[in-house]
């Protein structure tokens, strides 16, 4: 099982969830497979069951299947996770929205097949898309393998910063997500939104996510006009050709808008370069010879965006404070049980990660002054 900090999500190995093909007497947990198979045959344009259907992805965040036709033709089913009453962080409809309003933009992203809202069919919404081919790379192994010379990595790290510039110069009245979110005010309602989190969740006293809370409150950056905000945009949560290009960005329930200078601070927390000093997380795919080191992410953004990132350490200050709050949040709920019954101390890397986010948010917004 890994743990993914920013969406809590876990990995179900396939072996336990198992595959399935229609009238087989094993499960697939999250698909009613008869009534879902006709939903596809009905709604998507060739897809030709029975079909089989496997595991990607899932946990406390959306779960994703691939499912695959009698015919070899793939897609990618998504929905809620298991025994979650839905709530806007698992807003199919909204995903889909978004996903749909990107389709002719400069963004990649999956093309979307269709969407269900109706709850008899799978006991929760549901989107379809096209299966991409592509390599998502959690670990310097896996960097390594898929791509396999120093400048396909740099290819990568560029193609990444393009891509999410790209995802920050969308038209919002053309793609319809003008209306996605408030357009003012983002830094400031995070802030609220997180502190009142923290407060609220937190196992102990730390005195620096306080003082960064009244740090970065007091010195809020003047805010542009709103773009889209991928919320979690990081290479894991895209997928990459043998040739480093980014071919599909994924992972979009948190996506809202407001300053998109937040996803370049988030981007900043989530890279360890070759040469970069370590950061808050380590082991990244991002420290194989040949991926570009935070410097030259930032000089790139800067050069095909035109924005000004003199304040670049404010956004990174907040992406790691907005992350201490999160995993305080999910060590928490661990403390409580939600795990089942763990020794504290096998809860004690959550701890030190909680206090190595604050400690490098204040050191952030100490450079900033």
């Amino acid at each position: 099982h890994r743990w993914l900090p920013w969406t809590h999500r876990y990995r179900w190995p396939l072996s336990t969830l198992g595959t399935i093909m229609r009238d087989s007497i094993i499960e697939v947990p999250g698909i009613d497979i008869p009534a879902v198979t006709d939903w596809l045959e009905s709604n998507v344009d060739g897809a030709v069951g029975p079909f089989r259907f496997e595991v990607i992805a899932g946990g406390h965040s959306n779960l994703t299947f691939k499912v695959t036709g009698s015919d070899g033709n793939r897609l990618v089913l998504r929905r809620p996770p298991l025994g979650h009453v839905l709530a806007s962080a698992h807003d199919m409809g909204r995903e889909h929205r978004i996903l749909a309003g990107l389709q002719s933009s400069a963004v990649p992203v999956p093309p979307v097949k269709g969407y269900c809202d109706d709850l008899d069919v799978n006991g929760a919404p549901f989107y379809v898309m096209g299966f991409v081919d592509g390599h998502v790379l959690r670990d310097r192994a896996a960097a390594e393998a898929a791509l396999v010379d120093e400048s396909t990595r740099a290819n990568a790290s560029r193609s990444l910063v393009d891509t999410m510039a790209a995802i920050h110069a969308v038209d919002l009245d053309a793609a319809g997500l003008s209306e996605l979110g408030r357009h003012e005010g983002y830094i400031e309602r995070q802030l609220k939104r997180w502190y009142g989190q923290w407060n609220q969740g937190k196992t102990r006293e730390l005195a620096a996510v306080d003082r960064v809370y009244e740090g970065l409150m007091s010195c809020v950056p003047e805010q542009g006009p709103a773009t889209i905000v991928h919320g979690d945009y990081r290479l894991d949560n895209c997928m990459v050709g043998d040739d480093g290009e980014v071919v599909a960005v994924l992972d979009w329930e948190i996506c809202t808008l407001g300053d998109p200078l937040a996803d370049v601070g988030l981007l900043q927390v989530y890279w360890n370069g070759p040469d970069d000093a370590e950061g808050a997380w380590s082991g990244s795919a991002t420290s194989a010879p040949g991926f570009w080191n935070r410097p030259q992410l930032a000089e790139r953004y800067a050069e095909v965006s035109g924005r000004d990132l003199s304040q670049l350490d404010f956004y990174v200050a907040f992406a790691f404070w907005k992350l201490a709050c999160i995993i305080e949040g999910v060590y928490s709920r661990y403390l409580g049980g939600a795990l089942g019954d763990r020794p504290p101390a096998e809860l004690a890397p959550f701890k030190l990660q909680v206090e190595q986010a604050a400690a490098s948010a204040e050191r952030y917004l100490e450079a900033l002054r």
